[in-house]
């Protein structure tokens, strides 16, 4: 089955589900209900799969025969790109382990920055010469097209005092009360002509700079870097 062997390509990566899954534009579960019940996959996800895992052989994939990936040089599988955004007073640290969070199990990012829920983070990052990071979590979503797509890793550092912290122009991530509901974006954050209001602009053109009250701001990150995951042929 084409499920139980797209099963096999994910766990060869290393990746899980649900990183997979974001970077398909995926719902969540999708794929990792699939292939544990050995259920048929659409071909607009099959191509959407080809599409962006290039080293995944879709003869192979439909077939089952030839070899699993495009190429055996498995040095060059897969690349990260590593996008640092920094300030002129960061210090970068040697070192440092950095944990992912999946932001759904957390039931979002004020309780995640709380620590009200005890999370249990789903792997660590370590990448040398970062400044301090808090945490990191999968971007959804187009709003920062092309610098960030849907699947993409942002990592983040806390900012514990909203009114006061915000450096102005850098890129945040944000949680937003929309009439009682919590909405999770990564905006540029700039000042707004609107008294007790910020504007927060995207890098993708498509989508209308937006004020904001300050009050409605319930949590708040700097965003430090960011990772993208690249299939290389």
């Amino acid at each position: 089955m084409v499920s139980e062997r797209l099963g096999l390509y994910i766990a060869a990566k290393d990746i899980s589900y649900y990183a997979f899954e974001n970077s398909i534009g995926a719902s969540r579960g999708a794929i990792s209900k699939a292939v544990k019940e050995n259920k048929s996959i659409g071909s607009s996800m099959l191509e959407s799969i080809l599409e962006i895992y290039k080293d995944l052989n879709p003869i192979w994939l439909l077939t089952g025969q030839g070899d699993m990936f495009v190429t055996t040089d498995y040095d060059f599988l897969e690349k990260r790109s590593v996008e640092p955004y920094t300030l002129k007073t960061d210090r970068s640290m040697e070192q440092q382990q950095i944990p992912l969070y999946d932001i759904e199990a957390v039931a979002g990012l004020v309780p995640l920055f709380k620590g009200t829920n005890n999370q249990e983070p789903i792997d660590h990052i370590s990448i040398p010469h970062l400044p301090k990071c808090d945490g990191a979590i999968y971007v959804t979503g187009d709003s920062m097209y092309p610098l960030l797509k849907s699947g993409d890793i942002v990592l983040y550092k806390e900012v514990s005092d909203i009114r006061n912290e915000i450096f102005w122009g850098e890129m945040y991530l944000l949680s937003i009360d929309m009439s009682g509901e919590e909405y999770i974006t990564v905006k540029y954050i700039q000042k707004s002509e609107i008294t007790g209001f910020v504007r927060l602009v995207s890098q993708n053109k498509h989508h209308q700079d937006k004020d904001v009250d300050m009050t409605k701001i319930k949590a708040l990150a700097l965003v430090k870097a960011s990772i993208r995951i690249n299939s290389m042929n």
